[in-house]
Protein backbone atom coordinates (compact mmCIF):
# COMPACT_ATOMS: atom_id res chain seq x y z
CA UNK A 1 0.00 0.00 0.00
CA UNK A 2 1.43 3.39 -1.11
CA UNK A 3 0.44 6.06 1.67
CA UNK A 4 -0.10 10.30 -0.07
CA UNK A 5 1.73 12.31 2.32
CA UNK A 6 -0.07 15.86 1.32
CA UNK A 7 -3.14 13.51 1.75
CA UNK A 8 -1.83 12.53 5.56
CA UNK A 9 -1.64 16.10 6.02
CA UNK A 10 -4.43 17.56 5.11
CA UNK A 11 -6.80 14.55 6.58
CA UNK A 12 -4.65 15.67 9.94
CA UNK A 13 -5.20 18.95 9.77
CA UNK A 14 -9.01 18.74 8.73
CA UNK A 15 -9.34 16.51 12.04
CA UNK A 16 -7.22 19.06 13.57
CA UNK A 17 -9.99 21.53 12.94
CA UNK A 18 -12.80 19.24 13.93
CA UNK A 19 -11.51 18.82 17.16
CA UNK A 20 -11.07 22.81 18.55
CA UNK A 21 -14.96 22.11 18.21
CA UNK A 22 -18.03 24.38 16.42
CA UNK A 23 -17.40 27.34 18.71
CA UNK A 24 -13.76 28.33 17.85
CA UNK A 25 -14.82 27.52 14.15
CA UNK A 26 -17.86 30.04 14.26
CA UNK A 27 -16.02 32.41 16.35
CA UNK A 28 -13.04 32.08 13.77
CA UNK A 29 -15.74 33.12 11.00
CA UNK A 30 -16.84 36.10 12.71
CA UNK A 31 -13.67 37.86 13.19
CA UNK A 32 -13.45 37.02 8.60
CA UNK A 33 -16.43 38.46 8.55
CA UNK A 34 -16.06 41.67 10.51
CA UNK A 35 -13.20 42.29 8.32
CA UNK A 36 -14.74 42.06 5.50
CA UNK A 37 -18.41 43.75 6.23
CA UNK A 38 -18.59 47.08 3.97
CA UNK A 39 -21.82 49.73 3.78
CA UNK A 40 -22.99 47.78 0.75
CA UNK A 41 -23.11 44.68 2.72
CA UNK A 42 -24.94 45.70 5.75
CA UNK A 43 -27.15 48.26 4.29
CA UNK A 44 -30.29 46.90 3.53
CA UNK A 45 -29.66 43.63 5.37
CA UNK A 46 -32.00 42.49 7.74
CA UNK A 47 -29.99 40.80 10.16
CA UNK A 48 -27.79 44.26 10.45
CA UNK A 49 -30.95 46.07 12.05
CA UNK A 50 -30.32 50.24 11.76
CA UNK A 51 -31.30 52.55 14.68
CA UNK A 52 -30.48 56.28 15.18
CA UNK A 53 -28.44 56.91 18.78
CA UNK A 54 -27.74 59.51 21.35
CA UNK A 55 -26.53 58.80 24.68
CA UNK A 56 -27.38 62.04 26.50
CA UNK A 57 -28.32 61.41 29.62
CA UNK A 58 -28.85 65.21 31.53
CA UNK A 59 -30.76 68.34 30.04
CA UNK A 60 -27.52 69.95 28.76
CA UNK A 61 -24.81 68.17 26.18
CA UNK A 62 -21.83 69.34 28.23
CA UNK A 63 -22.70 66.73 30.44
CA UNK A 64 -21.01 63.40 28.38
CA UNK A 65 -22.24 60.44 28.63
CA UNK A 66 -18.74 58.33 29.58
CA UNK A 67 -17.63 55.26 27.77
CA UNK A 68 -18.27 52.58 30.24
CA UNK A 69 -22.16 54.13 29.87
CA UNK A 70 -22.03 54.18 26.03
CA UNK A 71 -20.91 50.74 26.47
CA UNK A 72 -23.89 49.71 28.52
CA UNK A 73 -25.70 51.05 25.89
CA UNK A 74 -23.71 48.89 23.00
CA UNK A 75 -24.21 46.02 24.82
CA UNK A 76 -28.03 46.56 25.29
CA UNK A 77 -28.63 47.61 21.70
CA UNK A 78 -26.98 45.14 20.51
CA UNK A 79 -28.70 42.29 22.19
CA UNK A 80 -31.65 43.41 20.32
CA UNK A 81 -30.14 42.74 17.25
CA UNK A 82 -28.82 46.12 16.18
CA UNK A 83 -25.37 46.75 14.33
CA UNK A 84 -25.49 49.74 12.55
CA UNK A 85 -25.62 53.22 14.43
CA UNK A 86 -25.97 56.22 13.42
CA UNK A 87 -24.68 59.56 15.17
CA UNK A 88 -24.96 63.14 14.21
CA UNK A 89 -22.19 65.67 14.52
CA UNK A 90 -18.86 65.57 15.60
CA UNK A 91 -18.30 68.84 16.68
CA UNK A 92 -15.91 70.15 19.36
CA UNK A 93 -16.07 70.34 22.55
CA UNK A 94 -18.81 66.91 22.26
CA UNK A 95 -16.68 63.92 21.97
CA UNK A 96 -19.85 61.87 21.91
CA UNK A 97 -19.31 60.20 18.48
CA UNK A 98 -15.73 60.01 19.54
CA UNK A 99 -16.63 58.20 22.40
CA UNK A 100 -19.19 55.96 20.72
CA UNK A 101 -16.55 54.81 18.52
CA UNK A 102 -14.09 54.25 20.95
CA UNK A 103 -16.77 52.04 23.44
CA UNK A 104 -17.22 49.98 20.13
CA UNK A 105 -13.70 49.16 19.94
CA UNK A 106 -13.34 48.84 23.52
CA UNK A 107 -16.10 45.63 23.02
CA UNK A 108 -14.58 44.58 20.23
CA UNK A 109 -11.07 44.24 22.10
CA UNK A 110 -13.21 42.24 24.57
CA UNK A 111 -14.81 40.41 22.50
CA UNK A 112 -14.07 39.24 18.94
CA UNK A 113 -17.69 38.64 18.49
CA UNK A 114 -18.89 41.59 19.45
CA UNK A 115 -20.20 43.85 16.18
CA UNK A 116 -21.40 47.06 15.91
CA UNK A 117 -21.08 49.17 12.78
CA UNK A 118 -21.55 52.99 12.49
CA UNK A 119 -22.96 55.59 10.30
CA UNK A 120 -20.80 59.17 10.99
CA UNK A 121 -22.58 62.36 10.47
CA UNK A 122 -21.26 65.75 10.07
CA UNK A 123 -23.24 68.51 10.76
CA UNK A 124 -23.77 71.56 8.40
CA UNK A 125 -24.95 74.76 9.10
CA UNK A 126 -25.06 78.28 7.15
CA UNK A 127 -23.67 81.18 7.64
CA UNK A 128 -24.88 83.12 10.78
CA UNK A 129 -26.84 80.10 11.68
CA UNK A 130 -28.29 79.29 15.56
CA UNK A 131 -27.16 83.18 15.68
CA UNK A 132 -28.99 86.53 16.52
CA UNK A 133 -27.78 87.33 13.18
CA UNK A 134 -30.05 86.33 9.82
CA UNK A 135 -28.92 83.31 8.65
CA UNK A 136 -27.35 83.31 5.48
CA UNK A 137 -28.92 80.11 3.95
CA UNK A 138 -26.54 80.59 0.34
CA UNK A 139 -23.33 80.69 2.40
CA UNK A 140 -22.43 78.14 4.81
CA UNK A 141 -20.41 78.24 7.90
CA UNK A 142 -17.06 78.36 8.36
CA UNK A 143 -17.28 75.65 11.07
CA UNK A 144 -18.76 73.17 8.48
CA UNK A 145 -14.54 72.35 7.31
CA UNK A 146 -13.75 71.01 10.39
CA UNK A 147 -16.65 68.95 10.90
CA UNK A 148 -15.95 67.33 7.65
CA UNK A 149 -11.90 67.06 8.43
CA UNK A 150 -12.65 65.47 12.18
CA UNK A 151 -15.16 62.93 10.23
CA UNK A 152 -12.46 62.18 8.09
CA UNK A 153 -10.02 61.43 10.91
CA UNK A 154 -12.22 59.01 12.79
CA UNK A 155 -13.33 57.22 9.56
CA UNK A 156 -9.36 56.64 9.48
CA UNK A 157 -9.15 55.78 12.34
CA UNK A 158 -11.43 53.12 12.98
CA UNK A 159 -11.88 52.02 9.66
CA UNK A 160 -13.67 48.85 10.72
CA UNK A 161 -16.69 50.79 12.51
CA UNK A 162 -16.83 53.76 10.58
CA UNK A 163 -18.67 52.48 7.25
CA UNK A 164 -20.52 56.08 6.27
CA UNK A 165 -20.10 59.28 6.50
CA UNK A 166 -23.54 61.49 5.98
CA UNK A 167 -22.96 65.25 5.32
CA UNK A 168 -25.48 67.25 7.20
CA UNK A 169 -28.51 66.13 8.94
CA UNK A 170 -31.89 67.56 7.31
CA UNK A 171 -29.79 70.54 6.53
CA UNK A 172 -31.26 71.07 3.17
CA UNK A 173 -34.96 70.83 3.88
CA UNK A 174 -36.50 74.95 4.06
CA UNK A 175 -38.32 74.33 7.17
CA UNK A 176 -35.06 74.55 9.11
CA UNK A 177 -35.22 78.20 9.46
CA UNK A 178 -32.18 78.69 11.44
CA UNK A 179 -29.78 76.82 9.73
CA UNK A 180 -30.54 74.85 6.48
CA UNK A 181 -28.17 75.53 3.34
CA UNK A 182 -28.58 75.27 -0.36
CA UNK A 183 -27.62 71.33 -2.19
CA UNK A 184 -24.58 73.16 -3.90
CA UNK A 185 -22.97 73.18 -0.70
CA UNK A 186 -24.10 69.70 0.42
CA UNK A 187 -22.51 68.25 -2.91
CA UNK A 188 -19.64 70.63 -2.16
CA UNK A 189 -18.41 68.22 1.09
CA UNK A 190 -19.79 65.32 -0.73
CA UNK A 191 -17.62 65.77 -3.88
CA UNK A 192 -14.51 66.66 -1.59
CA UNK A 193 -15.27 63.07 0.17
CA UNK A 194 -15.69 61.31 -3.06
CA UNK A 195 -12.70 62.27 -4.26
CA UNK A 196 -10.56 61.63 -0.77
CA UNK A 197 -11.60 57.70 -1.60
CA UNK A 198 -10.35 58.22 -4.98
CA UNK A 199 -7.02 59.34 -3.71
CA UNK A 200 -6.54 57.00 -1.51
CA UNK A 201 -7.25 59.09 1.86
CA UNK A 202 -10.41 57.55 3.05
CA UNK A 203 -11.18 53.90 2.66
CA UNK A 204 -12.68 52.96 -0.62
CA UNK A 205 -15.68 51.15 0.51
CA UNK A 206 -17.06 54.02 2.68
CA UNK A 207 -20.06 55.29 1.17
CA UNK A 208 -21.17 58.89 1.73
CA UNK A 209 -24.71 59.95 1.44
CA UNK A 210 -26.43 63.34 3.02
CA UNK A 211 -29.49 62.15 5.59
CA UNK A 212 -32.52 64.78 4.47
CA UNK A 213 -35.67 64.93 4.85
CA UNK A 214 -37.92 63.32 1.92
CA UNK A 215 -38.96 66.91 0.63
CA UNK A 216 -35.23 67.56 0.00
CA UNK A 217 -34.73 64.74 -1.87
CA UNK A 218 -37.06 65.86 -4.38
CA UNK A 219 -39.84 63.74 -3.28
CA UNK A 220 -42.46 66.91 -2.50
CA UNK A 221 -42.35 70.21 -3.49
CA UNK A 222 -41.17 71.40 -6.97
CA UNK A 223 -39.35 74.15 -5.13
CA UNK A 224 -36.38 71.33 -4.72
CA UNK A 225 -35.76 69.96 -7.61
CA UNK A 226 -32.87 72.36 -8.99
CA UNK A 227 -29.82 71.15 -11.03
CA UNK A 228 -28.00 70.97 -7.82
CA UNK A 229 -29.67 68.34 -6.01
CA UNK A 230 -29.67 66.59 -9.25
CA UNK A 231 -25.88 66.32 -8.96
CA UNK A 232 -26.35 65.82 -5.46
CA UNK A 233 -27.97 62.36 -5.99
CA UNK A 234 -25.27 61.56 -8.93
CA UNK A 235 -22.92 62.12 -6.11
CA UNK A 236 -23.70 60.43 -3.28
CA UNK A 237 -23.53 56.25 -3.17
CA UNK A 238 -27.01 56.50 -1.39
CA UNK A 239 -29.93 58.36 -0.23
CA UNK A 240 -30.78 58.56 3.29
CA UNK A 241 -34.32 59.79 3.68
CA UNK A 242 -36.56 60.98 6.33
CA UNK A 243 -40.04 60.57 6.46
CA UNK A 244 -42.50 61.15 9.65
CA UNK A 245 -45.68 60.00 9.80
CA UNK A 246 -46.04 61.40 13.72
CA UNK A 247 -44.89 64.50 12.76
CA UNK A 248 -47.53 64.64 10.05
CA UNK A 249 -50.57 63.97 12.21
CA UNK A 250 -50.50 67.38 13.03
CA UNK A 251 -49.01 69.48 9.76
CA UNK A 252 -50.82 66.53 7.41
CA UNK A 253 -53.96 65.33 9.05
CA UNK A 254 -55.94 63.66 6.20
CA UNK A 255 -54.41 60.48 6.48
CA UNK A 256 -54.81 60.16 10.26
CA UNK A 257 -57.91 61.24 10.91
CA UNK A 258 -60.89 58.28 11.37
CA UNK A 259 -62.92 58.66 7.95
CA UNK A 260 -67.14 58.14 7.96
CA UNK A 261 -66.81 55.18 7.07
CA UNK A 262 -64.58 53.87 10.13
CA UNK A 263 -67.14 55.70 12.89
CA UNK A 264 -68.86 52.61 13.64
CA UNK A 265 -65.42 50.68 14.65
CA UNK A 266 -64.14 50.31 18.17
CA UNK A 267 -61.63 52.85 19.65
CA UNK A 268 -58.47 50.10 19.20
CA UNK A 269 -59.76 49.23 15.80
CA UNK A 270 -59.49 52.92 14.26
CA UNK A 271 -56.22 53.39 16.49
CA UNK A 272 -55.19 50.18 14.44
CA UNK A 273 -56.61 51.37 10.95
CA UNK A 274 -54.81 54.82 11.45
CA UNK A 275 -51.37 53.38 11.93
CA UNK A 276 -51.99 51.01 9.33
CA UNK A 277 -52.06 54.16 7.27
CA UNK A 278 -49.11 55.87 9.05
CA UNK A 279 -47.01 52.94 7.55
CA UNK A 280 -48.99 53.53 4.14
CA UNK A 281 -48.02 57.32 4.13
CA UNK A 282 -44.24 56.83 5.08
CA UNK A 283 -44.44 54.25 2.03
CA UNK A 284 -45.45 56.75 -0.28
CA UNK A 285 -43.04 59.21 0.66
CA UNK A 286 -40.28 56.59 0.06
CA UNK A 287 -41.70 56.23 -3.44
CA UNK A 288 -41.93 59.46 -4.17
CA UNK A 289 -37.97 59.95 -3.07
CA UNK A 290 -37.56 56.77 -5.48
CA UNK A 291 -39.94 58.05 -8.47
CA UNK A 292 -37.89 61.47 -8.47
CA UNK A 293 -34.53 59.60 -8.61
CA UNK A 294 -35.00 57.27 -11.85
CA UNK A 295 -36.95 60.27 -13.74
CA UNK A 296 -33.17 61.60 -13.19
CA UNK A 297 -31.60 58.56 -14.08
CA UNK A 298 -30.29 57.45 -11.63
CA UNK A 299 -30.78 53.93 -10.02
CA UNK A 300 -29.23 53.46 -6.58
CA UNK A 301 -30.13 52.06 -2.87
CA UNK A 302 -32.74 54.42 -0.54
CA UNK A 303 -32.33 53.43 2.98
CA UNK A 304 -33.92 55.50 5.99
CA UNK A 305 -32.09 57.51 7.69
CA UNK A 306 -34.63 58.88 10.24
CA UNK A 307 -38.69 57.98 11.22
CA UNK A 308 -39.86 57.50 14.52
CA UNK A 309 -42.79 57.77 16.88
CA UNK A 310 -42.94 59.49 20.44
CA UNK A 311 -44.87 58.17 23.38
CA UNK A 312 -44.93 61.45 25.22
CA UNK A 313 -45.92 64.49 24.25
CA UNK A 314 -48.28 67.59 25.98
CA UNK A 315 -48.22 69.89 22.42
CA UNK A 316 -49.51 69.27 19.21
CA UNK A 317 -49.65 65.52 19.17
CA UNK A 318 -51.24 64.67 22.45
CA UNK A 319 -54.85 64.49 23.95
CA UNK A 320 -55.77 67.73 22.76
CA UNK A 321 -54.32 67.75 19.58
CA UNK A 322 -53.83 64.72 16.99
CA UNK A 323 -53.82 62.15 19.42
CA UNK A 324 -51.02 60.11 17.92
CA UNK A 325 -48.81 59.59 20.81
CA UNK A 326 -48.46 56.86 23.13
CA UNK A 327 -46.40 53.24 23.56
CA UNK A 328 -48.95 51.05 21.74
CA UNK A 329 -49.35 53.39 18.51
CA UNK A 330 -45.22 53.54 18.78
CA UNK A 331 -45.09 49.99 19.11
CA UNK A 332 -47.09 49.62 15.95
CA UNK A 333 -45.63 51.72 14.08
CA UNK A 334 -42.14 50.36 15.00
CA UNK A 335 -43.05 47.00 14.62
CA UNK A 336 -44.61 47.36 11.23
CA UNK A 337 -41.98 49.75 9.84
CA UNK A 338 -39.08 46.97 10.39
CA UNK A 339 -41.57 44.49 8.70
CA UNK A 340 -41.46 46.30 5.88
CA UNK A 341 -37.91 47.84 5.43
CA UNK A 342 -36.68 44.53 6.74
CA UNK A 343 -38.56 42.62 3.72
CA UNK A 344 -37.80 45.10 1.21
CA UNK A 345 -34.12 45.22 1.68
CA UNK A 346 -34.01 48.70 3.11
CA UNK A 347 -32.48 49.81 5.94
CA UNK A 348 -33.99 52.04 8.73
CA UNK A 349 -32.41 53.80 11.06
CA UNK A 350 -35.24 54.07 13.64
CA UNK A 351 -35.51 57.09 15.39
CA UNK A 352 -34.20 56.42 18.31
CA UNK A 353 -32.19 54.20 20.33
CA UNK A 354 -33.22 55.72 24.59
CA UNK A 355 -34.97 58.97 25.44
CA UNK A 356 -32.76 62.48 25.57
CA UNK A 357 -33.94 65.00 27.49
CA UNK A 358 -31.96 67.61 26.34
CA UNK A 359 -33.44 68.44 23.05
CA UNK A 360 -37.05 70.31 25.15
CA UNK A 361 -35.01 71.07 28.41
CA UNK A 362 -37.52 73.72 29.53
CA UNK A 363 -40.43 71.13 28.90
CA UNK A 364 -40.21 67.18 30.05
CA UNK A 365 -43.34 66.49 28.49
CA UNK A 366 -42.35 67.82 25.26
CA UNK A 367 -42.77 64.73 22.22
CA UNK A 368 -38.69 65.65 21.05
CA UNK A 369 -37.56 64.20 24.63
CA UNK A 370 -39.44 60.60 24.24
CA UNK A 371 -39.14 59.27 20.57
CA UNK A 372 -36.96 56.08 22.15
CA UNK A 373 -37.22 52.75 22.72
CA UNK A 374 -36.07 52.65 26.31
CA UNK A 375 -36.62 55.25 28.68
CA UNK A 376 -33.66 57.25 30.17
CA UNK A 377 -33.50 54.66 33.16
CA UNK A 378 -33.68 52.02 30.72
CA UNK A 379 -36.89 50.76 30.54
CA UNK A 380 -37.86 48.65 27.60
CA UNK A 381 -41.21 50.92 25.97
CA UNK A 382 -44.22 48.73 25.22
CA UNK A 383 -42.87 47.97 21.38
CA UNK A 384 -39.73 46.10 23.13
CA UNK A 385 -42.11 43.92 25.76
CA UNK A 386 -41.53 40.61 23.94
CA UNK A 387 -37.78 40.84 24.02
CA UNK A 388 -38.12 41.56 27.91
CA UNK A 389 -40.32 38.67 27.95
CA UNK A 390 -37.74 36.47 25.93
CA UNK A 391 -34.46 37.18 28.82
CA UNK A 392 -32.78 39.19 25.84
CA UNK A 393 -31.77 41.73 27.87
CA UNK A 394 -30.98 39.14 31.16
CA UNK A 395 -28.11 41.02 33.00
CA UNK A 396 -27.53 43.88 30.96
CA UNK A 397 -28.09 47.57 33.03
CA UNK A 398 -28.26 50.92 31.99
CA UNK A 399 -26.30 53.38 34.57
CA UNK A 400 -26.70 50.07 36.84
CA UNK A 401 -30.77 49.57 36.41
CA UNK A 402 -31.74 46.19 34.66
CA UNK A 403 -33.61 46.53 31.91
CA UNK A 404 -37.51 46.49 32.98
CA UNK A 405 -40.79 47.15 31.37
CA UNK A 406 -42.39 50.19 31.56
CA UNK A 407 -45.79 50.36 33.13
CA UNK A 408 -44.35 47.19 35.43
CA UNK A 409 -45.23 45.57 32.33
CA UNK A 410 -49.20 46.45 33.43
CA UNK A 411 -50.69 45.97 30.06
CA UNK A 412 -54.01 47.33 31.11
CA UNK A 413 -52.68 50.83 32.44
CA UNK A 414 -51.24 50.95 29.35
CA UNK A 415 -53.96 50.81 27.22
CA UNK A 416 -55.90 53.51 29.81
CA UNK A 417 -53.22 56.09 27.60
CA UNK A 418 -54.51 54.94 24.25
CA UNK A 419 -56.70 57.71 22.24
CA UNK A 420 -58.08 57.18 18.69
CA UNK A 421 -57.51 59.67 16.33
CA UNK A 422 -59.76 62.30 16.03
CA UNK A 423 -63.19 62.18 13.25
CA UNK A 424 -61.93 63.35 9.59
CA UNK A 425 -64.81 65.62 10.21
CA UNK A 426 -63.69 67.72 13.10
CA UNK A 427 -61.82 70.82 12.16
CA UNK A 428 -58.57 69.78 10.64
CA UNK A 429 -55.25 71.72 11.45
CA UNK A 430 -53.81 74.22 9.47
CA UNK A 431 -50.37 73.38 8.05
Amino acid sequence: MTFNLNKILMLTAILAMAGCGNKSNKEAETVINNKNMTAESILGNPDYLAISYGGYREKLRDSQPTIPQLKEDMKILSAMGIKILRTYNVQTPLPHASNVLEAIHQLKQEDKNFEMYVMLGAWMDCENAWTDKTPNHDVESPQNAGEIDRAVALANKYPDIVKVIAVGNEAMVKWATSYFVQPSIILKWVNHLQDLKKSGKLPADLWITSSDDFASWGGGDPLYHVKDLENLIKAVDYISMHTYPYHNSHYNPEFWKVPESEQHLSDIEKTDAAMSRALQFAKKQYDSVSNYMKSLGVNKPIHIGETGWASISDGFYGQDGSRATDEYKQAAYYKKLREWTNKAGISCFYFEAFDEQWKDARNPLGSENHFGLFTLNGEAKYPLWDLVDQGVFKGLTRDGKPVSKTFNGNKEALMKTVLPPPALKEVSVTN
